[in-house]
């Protein structure tokens, strides 16, 4: 059976640690100080992931807190549609 590798394991956490911690209901300042601190723990709990991997976690988690399709009254002004 195949291991996970470090930078497996830290994604796997990060996106475990999105869902459950509230952030995805959160303001764009609160999400951006809870990924900074989020981010530090990451690369101490991980110290084998490199700086080149933390930013692409943080890309990565940045993506997933985004909705796929825009929601509300700014997503349906974007495609035309104001009804």
């Amino acid at each position: 059976m195949h291991e996970p590798s470090v930078f497996d394991k830290a994604r796997n956490e990060l996106f475990s640690q999105i869902r459950h911690c509230g952030v995805l209901q959160a303001t764009e300042d609160q999400r951006e100080a809870w990924f900074s601190q989020t981010m530090e723990y990451m690369a101490k709990r991980y110290p084998q992931v490199t700086q080149e991997q933390l930013a692409e976690l943080h890309a990565a988690g940045l993506r997933y807190c985004e909705p796929v399709i825009p929601h509300g009254s700014a997503g349906r002004e974007e495609h035309g549609d104001s009804s």
